[in-house]
């Protein structure tokens, strides 16, 4: 008697098999993570990078890359004697808004910073590893005319190319689709 693939798909062995592909399937389509980065140089620490003052410049993309969006910045970063961090963001974008946002980065127990700022509806954790920092978090953005906003998922990722140079990208979500990116570098002063 000879079985048919659908009685093989829903027999336990059969969904086993389909899981454990499925798994190394999406395995492949994940990013590079942290660890990825942990032998590159030049080492980055924010507590050493993001120190006294730093100029910004960049985009903002659409969900199909278009550049829409200009922008530059002043930063003036510092850090107290328990260890937190004040990061001081003035943008200026090319249609004339002007933005203030102020990070709060506090340390956490396992070493990493926990990062929050006013329109931060869900705070971030700032990990990072060699030249290389990550940070996810939700950012509430004014979306549409008048006062209309939008929570924004946030994957914030970093790379110190010299000691006074970063890129940064970020990748922008709503309901786990990308609705856009930010990609700007930052230099020291």
């Amino acid at each position: 008697m000879q079985r048919s693939k659908g009685i093989l798909l829903s027999s336990g062995l059969g969904r086993s098999l389909w899981v454990l592909l499925m798994t190394v399937m999406l395995a492949g389509c994940a990013g590079p993570g942290l660890d990825d980065y942990s032998g590159m140089e030049p080492v980055l620490t924010p507590q050493e990078f993001f120190t006294g003052e730093l100029s910004a410049r960049g985009v903002v993309k659409n969900r199909s890359g278009e550049v829409i969006r200009t922008f530059d910045a002043d930063i003036s970063a510092s850090w107290d004697d328990q260890g937190v961090g004040t990061l001081d963001e003035e943008f200026r974008f090319d249609d004339g808004e002007v933005q203030t946002r102020v990070w709060t980065l506090t340390p956490n127990e396992d070493g990493s910073l926990h990062a929050d700022a006013g329109d931060v509806v869900e705070p971030g954790t700032m990990n990072w590893q060699g030249n290389a920092i990550n940070m996810n978090y939700v950012l509430r953005v004014a979306y549409g005319e008048g006062d209309d906003t939008i929570d924004v998922s946030m994957d914030d990722w970093m790379y110190l190319i010299t000691p006074d140079t970063l890129i940064n990208e970020t990748t922008m979500t709503k309901w786990g689709f990308e609705v856009g990116e930010i990609v700007l570098v930052i230099q020291k002063r």
